[in-house]
């Protein structure tokens, strides 16, 4: 008998222990996430970062002078410093983007052996998240210069060092054309776990080449070889029609809504205005798109002044349609394409058509893209200021002037775009801490927590300074 309730009271006291087990289990998190929904996780993160107006984190329309500030005008004057500008770039496009992005790899490559799994389509998923990583990569080069690159992203390296940002850029490039070759266009993907393309592997195939075609041409005055042979090899695939532009639509509501409805609507601020410098040319140019990205003031359109504090109610104010909770963001479209197209041409690269021909069809492809007509863009076309022909200045200025135009919205390829053509000509407000950034300098943690690598990396590239021209940005 007494056997028997020792047996009883051991089974009890086991079953006890199991279900103490079971309720300190999380039920609602898992404890395993799918490849497929951490890359939808970095590319929801990468898209937002690229078009926030979050002065804490992206603060690039104001480098480029489209917007500026009404109150608060730290960042029109182009201060870093106060806000955690930086870090907070450098932080997402790490942590949010890249990291998860291995993780994708990581998680999709171990579950290949899986019953039920395409080889094929498996094969695309990892190169489309390497497509991603080149493109993530590529954002932080071109915003700082050297970079941790072969330490990243390791958890048993504290301390990375930094890699020379010309060595990586021409890594990325090798990197991207090896995923290109592995994209089969006539197999699926991510399916509903992409955002961006639905898993559409023709658009994937096109959007890959179009960065290849970008990242080739950043590199036009410093590696003239290297830059001829990724334009030349990209030229023919890239994005053909405005159907085919990289875009992410947003939901109605939090917190998968657009940042700019996140930033200018629900928070109820008015911290931002057009800014002069950029409505004073295009009032100049009568350019049509000015309905299409900014509001009036009166039966005109208005900038404040940029640099300065500017009452709101005075000024042009951003679209409403832009801060629409689903607009979507833009990381590459035609007229970019077709801007780079007319660049490659006046270099001398074999890309098919003339620098004329190109310019012309950016123009058009702006327009349209952003709701105006054929016949708009044509009347625009016709004016001697906007013909190629007879528009004042070189070809770097022609360009330079209609892409800026052409960007909007799209702060950080305008920044890049403005320091490789050098055009328009921008000048700092008069009490502005700096000379109009040519890069951001690196966080304060790294000063902090990877002082010598950081030290070193800074020196490297000729100080840890926003007017430091970084290895591509030669003219």
């Amino acid at each position: 008998m007494k056997n028997i309730f020792a047996i009883f009271l051991t089974l009890l006291l086991f079953s006890s222990c199991s279900k103490l087990e079971e309720l300190n289990v999380n039920v609602k998190d898992p404890t395993k996430v799918p490849g497929e929904s951490l890359f939808t996780g970095a590319q929801k993160s990468i898209c937002n970062q690229m078009v926030t107006p979050n002065v804490n984190a992206n603060i690039f329309r104001m480098f480029v002078q489209q917007w500026t500030e009404t109150t608060y005008i730290d960042e029109a004057n182009y201060d870093i410093t106060t806000r955690p500008i930086p870090a907070t770039h450098w932080n997402i496009i790490y942590r949010d983007v890249l990291m998860n992005l291995k993780e994708s790899a990581k998680v999709l490559a171990a579950s290949g052996d899986l019953p039920g799994d395409d080889p094929a389509v498996l094969k695309n998923k990892l190169a489309i998240v390497e497509v991603m990583t080149v493109y993530g990569y590529s954002v932080l080069v071109e915003t700082f210069g050297n970079v941790p690159y072969t330490d990243a992203l390791n958890q048993t390296i504290l301390l990375p060092k930094y890699d020379d940002g010309l060595v990586i850029y021409k890594d990325l490039l090798v990197r991207l054309s090896a995923a290109i070759l592995k994209m089969d266009q006539g197999q699926n993907s991510f399916g509903s776990y992409d955002n961006m393309f639905g898993g559409n592997m023709p658009k994937w195939y096109k959007f890959a080449n179009s960065l290849k075609l970008r990242m080739g041409m950043l590199l036009s005055d410093v590696d003239a070889t290297t830059a001829k042979a990724a334009v030349e090899e990209a030229a023919p695939f890239v994005i053909k029609s405005n159907f085919d532009n990289a875009t992410m639509s947003y939901l109605l509501d939090q917190p998968n809504n657009n940042p700019i409805n996140e930033n200018l609507v629900l928070s109820g601020r008015n911290d931002f205005v057009a800014a002069n410098t950029f409505v004073d040319v295009m009032n100049d140019l009568n350019d049509p798109r000015r309905a299409l990205y900014f509001t009036m003031v009166g039966d005109v359109y208005v900038g404040g002044i940029y640099g300065a504090s500017n009452d709101f109610t005075k000024f042009s104010h951003v679209n409403p349609t832009i801060t629409e909770a689903q607009f979507p963001v833009t990381l590459f479209n035609l007229s970019e394409v077709e801007f780079l197209l007319a660049e490659g041409a006046e270099r001398g690269f074999n890309v098919g058509g003339t620098a004329e021909t190109h310019y012309d069809q950016a123009i058009v492809a702006s327009i349209t893209e952003w709701g105006g007509t054929e016949a708009d863009a044509i009347t625009y076309l016709a004016q001697p200021k906007v013909k190629y022909a007879t528009a004042t200045g070189t070809w770097k200025q022609k360009i330079g002037t209609q892409k800026w135009i052409g960007l909007y919205n799209r702060g950080f390829e305008s920044w890049t775009a403005y320091r490789m053509l050098d055009y328009p000509v921008l000048i700092a407000p008069p009490t502005a801490d700096t000379e109009l950034p040519l890069r951001l300098t690196y966080p304060t943690t790294e000063q902090t927590l990877n002082g010598v690598n950081r030290s070193a990396a800074a020196t490297a590239i000729g100080g840890d300074v926003v007017t430091t021209k970084l290895f591509w940005d030669k003219n």
